[in-house]
């Protein structure tokens, strides 16, 4: 009987896994620089395992970008991929492609215990939209629907090239400071990895400070042993992720709850619980009310994309099984 293999493909790392029933298996994380594509790293893998050529009878990778054609140029490492020449030279049958963060959506259905933090009580109301958002290497965002069937649907979207969204006088100061240096400020600008070391040389400049850290591990060290700048730079972090993430439930009904994913926040998941992430994701206005029992979630789940994968493979091909 042929196997099922997941993969969620990311600029530094590639995930692979097998998924039987329903879940995953022999979890492997390899770095995409160590391999000139997608076939030699899932050759490698298998190679790990001791499985031949043709095991593997149905693929989903997860991977940054919009997916269509027989061609699909990876947008965050060196890869590029041929259905067709993939398929023949791994000896596959049915190789799916999917959004990075479509897979993200689809991994929310299937957390476990402990794999959440609520961030703002609520109930989810029943099939209304789930928002997915997570600051990583950029910013992605998802949206997540539960069909009338019980299968789900996760659209693909560019959210967070959206405008950074300003709600108060002194973010209206750092988007002086941050459009004087990049122009057009799009939400990734600042909520991803390296946006909090844009940020903090925001801060530094506005509040007359000397920049002494250099990268996004200094800063959330620093955050963590009670540096006050550092900290004043999490916490606006915090807060334009609670209005970029706001924005996304008003423009979506997104009534489902938000999940908050990617590798940058729980890297100071108390710091962020403490923020002032949930206030400003209901900052509304007139519609602040709308938030009301609206859940959020910081997801702690350490492959969700590649669960979310294999629910991908899983409602594609029903014979994606081992």
């Amino acid at each position: 009987m042929k196997l099922a293999l997941v993969g969620d493909i990311g600029g530094t790392n590639a995930r692979f896994a097998l998924w039987r029933d329903e879940q995953l298996e022999s979890v492997r994380v390899l770095a995409t620089a160590d391999y000139p594509g997608p076939e030699a790293a899932i050759g490698a893998y298998l190679a790990e395992l001791e499985l031949p050529l043709g095991a593997v009878d149905s693929v989903c990778l997860a991977c940054a970008g919009p997916v269509g054609g027989d061609e699909f140029r990876f947008t965050n490492n060196h890869w590029r991929l041929s259905r067709a020449a993939f398929c023949r030279e791994l000896q596959v049958r049915e190789l799916l492609l999917v959004n990075d963060f479509c897979a993200m959506a689809l991994g929310m259905t299937r957390l476990g215990e402990g794999e959440r933090l609520q961030l703002c009580p609520g109930e989810p109301e029943a099939h209304r939209p789930w928002v997915v958002i997570g600051p990583g290497t950029g910013l992605g965002v998802g949206t997540l629907l539960q069909l009338a069937d019980g299968s789900w649907l996760a659209l693909p979207g560019e959210g967070g090239h959206v405008d950074l969204p300003i709600g108060s006088p002194r973010e209206a100061l750092l988007w002086q400071q941050l459009h004087a240096q990049l122009g057009h400020v799009r939400a990734e600008d600042v909520l991803s990895g390296g946006g909090l070391l844009t940020l903090y040389r925001a801060i530094c400049a506005l509040d007359g400070h000397a920049p002494r850290l250099h990268s996004p591990a200094e800063i959330t060290a620093a955050a963590l042993a009670g540096d006050a700048v550092a900290l004043q730079v999490i916490e606006q972090f915090c807060c334009w992720l609670g209005r970029a993430a706001g924005n996304l439930v008003l423009s979506l009904g997104g009534r489902g709850g938000v999940y908050i994913v990617g590798g940058v926040v729980p890297r100071f998941a108390e710091l962020f619980r403490a923020s002032g992430f949930a206030r400003c994701l209901r900052d509304k206005g007139v519609m602040s009310g709308y938030f009301e029992g609206i859940p959020a979630w910081l997801v702690t789940a350490e492959y969700p994309g590649l669960m979310g994968a294999g629910v991908a493979l899983q409602q594609a091909f029903a014979t994606a099984r081992v």
